[in-house]
């Protein structure tokens, strides 16, 4: 396997987004698993291209991601480097509507650059805070595995969607990192991991993550998830999110609404997985939240593969809304959170904040 431009984070055994030399790395997930290939990102626009057509994907890599496309943006500006960062912001916000670690990123580190007396010193807080976020998140995971894995009772089959390993984190993972940390402590006796439709996110990416870590899993069809509940082959969904909203509704991939419908009439916990940067108070519901339709050619050309009638259209919306009354904990770094979540959301967001200082959107 390549190995990721050495960065001070060595915990995983790969690195999805890395700083090494004042530049930017990102394991390519578009060409995951047939190669394993490190890009640089030297500029705004190379970082923007990135996030857009998902080369980095997950909610919170790409906040992590972004964060230090800022700070090549800074390191790059002869001058006006608070101009520089401000435009870089701009840009980048625009690529991935949903997902919303990466506003939270770019107003983070955008605030310290904001409050930097000169060029050198926005530079040097730049890069710290991009680091700091990285780091956070990696901590917040760790965190997130402990009391997510305990959640599941010893012999658990446990089903999953889409990818929330370190490849959707840049840390150690949301649900997958659940589901490793259960697996390491005895927990689990299969992990049935949904293909993912359309970009089949589980069975390129997640598929691969499991093999990296050892854990004994299947691939299934998003459509063989019924069946499968009704069989008793199923003790728990546990997912990431892409938006949690001020009441508990969450955005995450296509799909996870129906699993969560499919669970309550089952009898199975549903359970989302998210740091509170993924949180949005200034969100009130799920109505609220921006959906991202992308390009009818990731159903129709899978893969660039023609599979579909000539002449065909499609819809192809990238998340939906799982409302707050399926979900039967939501797991974060501030604890396990239970309905009513309203209060239980404030008061995680609290804990995170520094005293006087409210969560960013």
């Amino acid at each position: 396997m390549a190995r990721a431009p050495e960065d001070a984070s060595t915990r995983e055994p790969y690195q999805p987004v890395a700083w090494r030399d004042g530049r930017l790395w990102l394991l390519d997930q578009t060409l995951l698993p047939a190669e394993t290939r490190y890009i640089p990102l030297d500029t705004t626009e190379d970082a923007a291209e990135a996030i857009t057509t998902m080369r980095v994907r997950g909610a919170p890599a790409i906040g992590v991601t972004a964060a230090y496309a800022l700070a090549v943006a800074a390191r790059t500006a002869p001058s006006g480097v608070a101009a520089a960062v401000e435009e870089a912001a701009r840009r980048l916000g625009a690529t991935r509507p949903t997902a919303v670690n990466l506003r939270w990123a770019l107003d983070r580190v955008a605030a310290r650059v904001a409050a930097a007396g000169s060029d050198e010193a926005a530079r040097d807080v730049t890069l710290a805070e991009a680091r700091a976020i990285h780091e956070e998140q990696h901590d917040a995971d760790a965190r997130m595995a402990e009391l997510g894995a305990a959640l599941f009772p010893e012999g658990s089959s446990v089903l999953t969607l889409c990818n929330t390993g370190p490849l959707a984190t840049a840390g150690g993972g949301t649900a997958l990192g659940v589901i490793v940390e259960a697996w390491r402590g005895g927990r689990l006796a299969e992990v049935l991991a949904c293909e993912t439709r359309p970009r089949l996110q589980g069975a390129r990416l997640t598929a691969w993550e499991l093999q990296q870590h050892d854990v004994p899993f299947r691939l299934i069809v998003e459509g063989a998830a019924a069946s499968l509940m009704a069989a008793g082959r199923v003790d728990a969904v546990v997912t990431g999110a892409d938006r949690v909203a001020a009441n508990g509704d969450t955005a995450n991939k296509i799909g996870t609404y129906m699993l969560a419908v499919l669970a309550r009439h089952h009898g199975i916990p549903f359970y989302i997985v998210a740091p509170v940067s993924t949180l949005d108070p200034h969100t009130p519901d799920g109505a609220s939240i921006p959906i991202e339709e992308r390009d009818d050619g990731e159903v129709l050309r899978p893969g660039g593969a023609d599979l579909a009638a000539p002449g065909a259209r499609a819809l192809n919306p990238a998340f939906d809304v799982t409302p707050a009354e399926l979900i039967d904990a939501i797991v974060t770094e501030q604890g396990v959170l239970r309905a009513p979540y309203g209060p239980s959301i404030a008061a995680a967001i609290a804990a995170a904040s520094p005293v006087g200082v409210e969560a960013a959107p």
